[in-house]
Order: C-alpha cells, then structure tokens, then sequence
C-alpha cells in the first residue's frame, strides 16, 4: 500500500512538472508572437496613394475645406461608421423601391452620406497626423466590401435588377477589388482610380441612375424591353472585365520584370 502511494505521489509530481513546462511552452510562444506582430508593425510602410480621377482635384479641395471646420469630438472612426451605415440604409432603400419607388431617390441621400464619411475620415486622419494604417486600410477596404454588398442585394431585392445580373456584378467587382488589394501588396502602389474614374465618380453615376431608374425603369433594345439597371450593369461588367485584364496583364508584366531568375 506505502508503495502504490509513493508511485502515485511520483506521478502526480511529474503530471505537475508536465503542466508548468507547458504553461512556460505557451508564454514563451505568445511572448515571440508579440515580438513579431511588434517587428511586422515597426517595418510596415504605407503604400503610395495613386488618385488621377476626373474630379479627385475638386473633391481633395472640397475634403480639405470640411476637415478643417469638423468639431474636435469627431474622430476618423466616427466618419468611417457613418459611411458604413449609409451604405446599409441605401441598400434597405433599395429593398423597399419594391413597394414604394420614390425609396430609389432617397438612396441618393445616403450616397452623399456615405462619400462624406467614407472619404473623409481618411482626410481627417492624415490632418490630425492620428494614421494606422494597417488598422485604416484592412477596416475601410472591409466597410466597402459590405457596402458595395448592401448596394447590390438591395438592387437585387428592388425589381429593377434581376437576381442574376446582380450576382455577376458582385462576381466581377469582387475580382477587381481583389486584384487592387494584391497589387496595393505586391508592388507598393494603391490606385484609387482606373481611367479617370473613382468611387466618387460611380456615386455620382449611381445617382444619375437611380433618377433614369424612377422615372423609366425600362429601356428598349431592337424592340425588346429590358430594364435600365440589368443594361447599365451588364455595360459595367463589361468595363470592369476590361480594366481587370489590362489591370491584371500589366501588374504581372511588372512584377515578372522586377523579379527575373
């Protein structure tokens, strides 16, 4: 009985020693991962911002007019917040266009909403010299993504898109943003514009769109009727096909050359 005693209490020793060499295993392990994670922050550079759209002059003007007079309380979160939700109830206008069309003018309201805080609060990060950019690119790119979700669901769900289309037009955008992202990765470079043309830009089209859309939601072709917003996307598609392929051939051509073997 004494020794079945002492072979237990030996066990439950080293089951102990077990147990604290692996709680040390797991600080010792968090303890690198935190040194990395500092490491990764210390040696991260922002990528060059490239904007050459038709109205990027007027509007950075414009921004730089409304940072200066917003109030002290108001921080680039708050900004990045409202554009988000402006592009939810836009959506939610969209969805009830269904039962009640004059919802379509009202989503150009919170598209005004939305450009304010989404262009703003990067404007007003940069002006108080407050920038994460890890934290700001990854949260503003991902406040997008939804967005531009919110905006065709709710096309889809308003009977002036069909389900389909609207689905291709999530398909081709989604590629297209996800060749920005890499190349804003790989080459050092984030374009907020192709061809003249920014988020500030489609906002505008959007807009005209939804005014065409209300008044005649449907558009003859050869003397067949098709609705405004199926033509419009499906000529969207195409321009955003076109960009990615230049986009996408010219990135690899360039990233071929700087990494010859």
């Amino acid at each position: 009985m004494d020794e079945l005693s002492g072979v237990e209490t030996i066990a439950i020793k080293a089951d102990g020693t077990r147990r604290k060499k692996t709680r040390q295993m797991l600080r010792d392990e968090g303890a690198q991962t935190e040194k990395e994670e500092s490491s990764a922050g210390a040696d991260f550079k922002a990528a060059a911002r490239q904007q050459t759209s038709l109205l990027a002059p007027a509007e950075r003007a414009c921004l730089n007019w409304l940072v200066r007079r917003l109030p002290s309380w108001v921080m680039p979160d708050h900004l990045t917040l409202l554009g988000f939700a402006a592009m939810g109830l836009a959506g939610a206008c969209y969805a009830l266009a269904l039962w009640w069309p004059p919802s379509l003018l009202i989503v150009n309201f919170w598209l005004a909403v939305n450009w304010f805080g989404d262009s703003l609060d990067g404007t007003l990060a940069r002006a108080r010299d407050k920038q994460r950019p890890r934290y700001g690119f990854y949260v503003d790119h991902m406040a997008d993504a939804f967005g531009t979700l919110f905006i065709v669901c709710g096309l889809a769900l308003s009977g002036y898109m069909t389900g389909l289309v609207a689905m291709a037009v999530m398909v081709v955008y989604s590629l297209l943003s996800i060749n920005v992202y890499l190349a804003t990765y790989t080459m050092g470079i984030f374009k907020l514009s192709f061809w003249k043309f920014s988020p500030t830009e489609l906002r505008i089209l959007i807009a005209l769109g939804n005014i065409r859309a209300f008044f005649r939601p449907e558009v003859v072709l050869r003397g067949e009727s098709y609705l405004f917003y199926d033509v419009a996307a499906v000529a969207a598609i195409a321009a955003m096909g076109i960009v990615l392929m230049i986009s996408v051939a010219r990135n690899t051509m360039a990233l071929y050359r700087a990494e010859r073997v």
